[in-house]
């Protein structure tokens, strides 16, 4: 199998361009090189035109996936399932597969389920061996893609030749790059990061609910958990009461953040892959039906997975506007 750790390129593609994928291409455009140009191709073409907009000199918009593919050699796809991850890369009439890929390097950041990663990655190792396919989902949501403060989590080894290169090119994009062992690995630390997540999620709900409910000032309840066992990210960063944290999407209506239909499928994922590798999971089924009731909830849906603290029945028209800080 090929290496690419020496290779430099004036060029670069990025496939998908949605909540996630747009803030992070526009990330690539601001701090590659001047004369960097990048290759861009979303099915809604006004995500695209957008961001040529702000960038016309480096942004070049394309018709497919596969018109990506025949102008760069280092392309990124994020997508939001595993039947768009087929249709980019196998589809026979534009997918990248239906051209020679040979020594290209492919780095996919949807979170999918792993079996659909490992075929287009075995695809591609069978029919182009010196092309390369890496899984590299992040973590963060919007708010962490708009500021670049993303976790990438990459199927690869600390040994991997190409390591150093993946990392400075995901670099521009996030914080943190993690090697999580080997092809689909980066998935499986996704899957379980997002099962957790959206366990806490659910639990920090019902315990702000809990303390509200008793009289305690949400406010305070989080400064409580922070300072005891129960502190988390979700509680301290993204909680699902409006007005706590001034930057969660709970505060902006539950706007701008991981939307409940994609915990929903990706807690599914998670469910999956506990049963296939024979994983105990007692809160996997409740929290599943948690977040499929959320997700077809109309007050719910296409809003932060956080909202499901609105399902729950929590209380959110407290002192917001005197709460913020």
């Amino acid at each position: 199998m090929g290496s690419f750790a020496e290779k430099t390129s004036e060029s670069i593609g990025f496939i998908g361009l949605g909540a996630m994928g747009l803030p992070m291409a526009r990330h690539l455009a601001n701090k590659l090189a001047p004369e960097t140009q990048i290759y861009v191709f979303d099915v809604a073409d006004e995500a695209m035109g957008k961001l040529h907009d702000e960038f016309p000199k480096k942004i070049v918009k394309c018709r497919s996936a596969k018109e990506v593919a025949q102008q760069t050699d280092t392309i990124l796809s994020m997508v939001p399932e595993g039947a768009h991850v087929k249709s980019v890369y196998l589809d026979e009439k534009s997918g990248v597969c239906s051209m020679d890929i040979s020594n290209k390097l492919f780095i996919d950041c949807s979170t999918i389920d792993t079996a659909t990663s490992l075929l287009v990655k075995d695809h591609i190792a069978k029919n182009f061996p010196t092309a390369l396919f890496y899984d590299a989902p992040v973590s963060g949501g919007v708010v962490g893609a708009v500021k670049g403060t993303i976790a990438f989590f990459l199927g690869c080894s600390n040994t991997d030749p190409n390591l150093s290169r993946l990392t400075q090119l995901l670099e521009n994009m996030g914080s943190q790059v993690i090697p999580c062992g080997g092809p689909s690995l980066g998935l499986a630390a996704k899957l379980s990061n997002n099962y957790l997540s959206g366990v806490i999620a659910i639990a920090c709900s019902e315990a702000m609910d809990m303390g509200m409910r008793a009289g305690l000032d949400p406010i305070t309840l989080a400064k409580v958990y922070a300072a005891g066992t129960a502190q988390n990210t979700i509680c301290d960063r993204f909680n699902p009461v409006p007005g706590v944290h001034p930057e969660a999407p709970s505060t902006n209506g539950y706007e701008n953040g991981f939307k409940v239909q994609l915990m929903r499928k990706d807690f599914g994922l998670a469910v999956e892959m506990a049963k296939r590798v024979g994983a105990r999971n007692v809160l996997g089924q409740i929290g599943l039906e948690t977040y499929t009731a959320a997700s077809n909830d109309p007050r719910c849906r296409d809003l932060d997975s956080r909202v499901v603290y609105r399902y729950l029945g929590g209380k959110e028209d407290w002192k917001v506007d005197d709460s913020v800080e």
